[in-house]
């Protein structure tokens, strides 16, 4: 073009081959990405969820036991966030297993039974269903506990069982034998077998979930452990939790006293003899899942995968351990609702990896949108969990300060409950005959629950505060 010809005359001949020049210039610079190996697009991270039973939030090292043996997960530990105040909305396991996989409620979700299925327009909402619908190879491994029919077709990979399982198998007819293979060591070969159909050019997202440290209701041998394990803590003694004594118990209410929970606890703590070996027994049952947990890590460094892989660990619930007189799960107290939690995020740098322990109070509804959320997915309306990740990468400092429980299950000698727990409040309401029983705790100056202020005149306009909002959350988490 010649120096004569004005400015307006160049941008009239540069119009047309704008567009043209600019297309030249992505695909140079997408060539010079591919020859080096980066990509404008980061690879989604694959998803590791790992779900314990049974298991209480203080039996695992990183949340401060220092007699369990959990080496492996206290070494993810030093490498994610811990979740100190975690807890889950209903503590069963059915129904804390429907939240977890759908971020819901029990009232929204409708999981009060063991056989109760979640319908199909349920299970499309569930952070399995979503992965697997944008792309994600998924699998599942270990006890489903969500009804009775096994979505085995709705993943990648199955290999999960229905009801409660067993430690070792029965195999044989009428003279059954018991299997010499512990259910860890099937788990861990799964996994395995899982990871050999994954490959490079597609994110996975694995749910493991564990059987242990769940017992073995009503057997001789309530925590079948491998017996590699017959040693362990053999030496220890165990010191029973501050309020395994008769006092507290006689400060339950009369139903409670009589409760299921009380009916557990003679067969495994009612003596000094039989509290040392079914804790121990528990114990080893922990240790195992831990090397099984460690067995995974190890495979997915090897692969090469590990510093892309998401890992979540909590448990379902909750479990007593002689506290209060009582054994299992169900009711409001810390033991029964509160969970390990530790999430690692490879998305964080090295440089803000280590040991992070957070405050914020989670629940188990926020493991399905931390979940999508990892993954670039919004979670769906129905989902009432929020993401864990913007806490995870120091981002945000508070999720809540309160939250609603509820435990409609039915059964004779497990009383229906509901309440509130907040930050320094504890309200528990008992659904019993002939009226609701009140409970009143004040957490701050006795987080032990050994003092019930609900018949206290001092704190009548707390307890009032207390009902209302128990209403209110009721009618929002509808």
């Amino acid at each position: 073009m010649s120096p004569k010809h004005s400015l307006n005359d160049w941008l009239r001949w540069a119009a047309p081959h704008l567009f043209i020049l600019v297309a030249a210039f992505v695909v140079l610079v997408a060539d010079a990405s591919a020859e080096d190996g980066s990509s404008t697009k980061p690879r989604r991270p694959n998803i590791v969820v790992l779900l314990a039973d049974d298991l209480r939030w203080d039996a695992v090292g990183f949340m401060g036991n220092s007699v369990v043996q959990t080496p492996n997960l206290d070494a993810l530990a030093k490498q994610g966030v811990v979740f100190e105040n975690t807890f889950c909305t209903t503590s069963i396991c059915a129904t804390s297993r429907a939240s977890l996989i759908t971020g819901q409620y029990a009232s929204r979700h409708g999981i009060w039974t063991f056989q109760a299925n979640l319908s199909g327009p349920a299970f499309a909402n569930t952070y399995p269903a979503l992965l697997r619908d944008a792309g994600y190879r998924t699998g599942f491994v270990g006890k489903w506990g969500v009804g009775d029919q096994m979505p085995a077709k709705q993943f990648d990979y199955w290999a999960g069982f229905p009801g409660q399982g067993r430690y070792f198998a029965r195999q044989g007819g009428k003279n059954a034998q018991l299997s010499k293979e512990h259910l860890h060591e099937i788990t861990s070969r799964q996994i395995g077998d899982f990871f050999d159909g994954c490959s490079e050019d597609q994110p996975f997202c694995l749910q493991v979930s564990f059987k242990a440290a769940h017992a073995q209701d009503g057997e001789p041998d309530e925590y079948p452990f491998e017996p590699r394990y017959e040693s362990l803590y053999e030496d220890i003694e165990i010191t029973p939790p501050t309020t395994a004594t008769e006092e507290h118990y006689a400060r339950l209410p009369e139903f409670l006293q009589k409760s299921e929970g009380r009916r557990r606890w003679k067969p495994r703590f009612s003596t000094p003899e039989l509290y040392q070996k079914h804790v121990k027994d528990y114990y080893r049952l922990v240790t195992g899942m831990d090397r099984v947990i460690g067995e995974l890590v190890g495979d997915l460094r090897d692969r090469g995968w590990l510093e892309e892989t998401l890992i979540v660990f909590t448990s379902d619930n909750g479990y007593y351990l002689g506290d209060y007189g009582l054994a299992d799960k169900w009711f409001m107290h810390e033991p029964s609702i509160r969970l390990p939690l530790l999430v690692v995020d490879p998305s964080l740098p090295a440089t803000r990896r280590g040991t992070r322990v957070t405050e914020a109070m989670a629940l188990n509804i926020d493991i399905a949108p931390t979940v999508l959320d990892a993954a670039g997915l919004k979670p769906p309306s129905e989902m009432q969990g929020k993401s864990l990740l913007p806490i995870a990468r120091g981002d945000e400092t508070e999720l809540r300060d309160e939250f609603f429980y509820e435990h409609r299950f039915e059964h004779a000698g497990i009383p229906k409950t509901e309440g509130v727990r907040g930050r320094k409040w504890k309200y528990v309401r008992y659904l019993v005959e002939p009226e609701p029983v009140e409970e009143l705790f004040d957490l701050d100056a006795d987080p032990l629950e050994e003092r019930n202020l609900a018949g206290d005149e001092k704190y009548r306009e707390v307890l009032t505060q207390y009902r209302q909002r128990c209403e209110q959350l009721r009618k929002e988490v509808r």
